[in-house]
């Protein structure tokens, strides 16, 4: 497949899945069994921030499970991309819009989601040739109503609304055809990952899942 087809692909995965639990992990050791909840839980994809020094190491445990779909968040920098993409990362995300961060993705063959929250910046994005954006933070910039302003005039371009999102306002975003998939942390709390508590991980994410089912439009 060409750099373009698997960017798609993966960004495919994304949408198909709904949902994009990000992840702040203290211990790299503590990755698979994570992994193993995420799955269990019936959302095997996993967002690990460049937030803690094992983001890599825990990129790279979670990868060789085979069995994930992994990202790095909180990616600032044209060497965190590497650092990313080398431990096997198969997207990167951006608080903000990068043209350092975006190029480096395209030469490395990954997909790029950078943030995205104005229309000067979505506009930077699609200059950049990127048409699927990170909405960040999304609570405390206009939430879902703002996304559909945005997606007025820019209308081939899909946001992943990440910040302030959670089970009462998901519905929200997921009632937006231009939202690709929504990111959120609520269920991969840091204090249970760091406890060990992957059984309450686990049911908090199927709990996400079930919720964003009975969300679609067809499920009546």
């Amino acid at each position: 497949m060409t750099a373009t087809t698997t960017r798609t692909t993966v960004l495919d995965r994304l949408a198909a899945h709904r949902l994009v639990p990000v992840i702040v992990i203290d211990e790299a050791k503590d990755a698979d069994a994570l992994g193993a909840a995420l799955v269990g839980g019936g959302l095997p994809v996993a967002e690990v921030t460049f937030r803690t020094a094992a983001a890599a190491d825990a990129i790279r445990v979670l990868r060789d499970r085979g069995d994930v779909l992994v990202g790095a968040g909180t990616v600032l920098t044209p060497a965190q991309v590497d650092a990313a993409v080398d431990a096997g990362a198969d997207y990167v995300v951006s608080p903000g819009t990068s043209r350092a961060v975006i190029e480096r993705c395209a030469e490395r063959g990954v997909l790029a989601l950078p943030g995205a929250v104005t229309a000067t910046e979505v506009q930077a994005a699609l200059e950049l040739g990127v048409s699927t954006v990170k909405f960040f933070p999304a609570g405390t910039s206009g939430g879902a109503p703002a996304i559909a302003a945005l997606a007025a005039p820019f209308g081939g371009v899909r946001f992943v609304p990440t910040g302030g999102v959670g089970p009462k306002n998901l519905g929200d975003y997921l009632a937006l055809a231009c939202v690709a998939a929504v990111g959120g942390s609520w269920m991969v709390p840091r204090d249970l990952v760091r406890a060990g508590d992957l059984a309450g991980v686990q049911q908090l994410v199927a709990d996400a899942v079930a919720l964003a089912r009975s969300l679609r439009p067809d499920a009546a």
